[in-house]
């Protein structure tokens, strides 16, 4: 009977902490709106598409001069990620170039993760990114290499990554029942281009013929792009002194 009512209770306790992530966001009005909106939606497209609700994994990646971000999505560390939806990104600050000094209005270019969530946005609802990175550290301003980088809605960008509100609504749904699945970093990759569509290679080999240290970083970036096209799954990302990003 003390086994039975310690299992009983080990179980509560794991069903409370287990959605605490999501019943602390479902107090904010608009995190509560946006599930009762898009939740049912989102239930049924991935039945369609033969996934499992909720997510428990995601991956977004994004490409700046293509003005598209994608999430993909998976079930465990085992399996392939599977494209899930991809968003337009629908405004765009700065130009080619990772984000280097504040006040440069420059979209980084890297590896990232969510590290915020942020339902009372003035632009909606949030997910902030982990800039500046280790790589940043190293290569940006040492006094103001600047901050403050989100996903975010209302169409407007300083720097940011903007989508729909419809669409934020939605992947911010995806990304609270995820890190509430215990994925704490969700990974977010920034791309200049799209490296296997030659008008966006052609425009970013343009841009950049002047410059042969951000040549040098695209490539080194690309590495990861290759990857994951390759196996749908991500490498082993690490940073060298230089600051230069190394693929395991």
């Amino acid at each position: 009977m003390k086994l039975l009512a310690t299992f009983i209770l080990l179980c509560f306790v794991s069903i409370v902490f287990g959605q605490s992530f999501i019943n602390k966001q479902l107090v904010n009005p608009r995190v509560s709106t946006a599930f009762k909106l898009k939740e049912d939606t989102l239930i049924k497209q991935f039945k369609g598409k033969g996934l499992q609700w909720p997510p428990k994994q995601l991956y977004i990646r994004s490409f700046k001069y293509d003005s598209e971000l994608e999430v993909w999505v998976r079930n465990n560390y085992k399996e392939a990620y599977k494209l899930f939806k991809t968003y337009k990104v629908c405004a765009l600050s700065g130009s080619l170039g990772p984000k280097r000094i504040e006040g440069d209005y420059q979209v980084p270019e890297g590896f990232y993760y969510i590290n915020e969530f942020k339902p009372n946005s003035e632009y909606l609802l949030s997910l902030g990114l982990n800039y500046p990175n280790a790589s940043d550290g190293l290569l940006s301003d040492s006094i103001k290499p600047g901050g403050d980088i989100y996903i975010h809605g209302n169409c407007v960008t300083v720097g940011c990554i903007p989508i729909q509100n419809e669409q934020i609504e939605e992947l911010y749904v995806l990304a609270t029942h995820t890190k509430n699945a215990g994925m704490d970093f969700i990974p977010v990759h920034i791309f200049p281009v799209r490296y296997n569509v030659p008008k966006s290679v052609e425009y970013f080999l343009k841009e950049s013929s002047d410059d042969r240290m951000y040549q040098k970083f695209a490539i080194n970036i690309k590495e990861v792009f290759d990857y994951f096209e390759l196996h749908k799954k991500l490498p082993i990302i690490s940073v060298n002194s230089k600051g230069e990003y190394v693929i395991f």
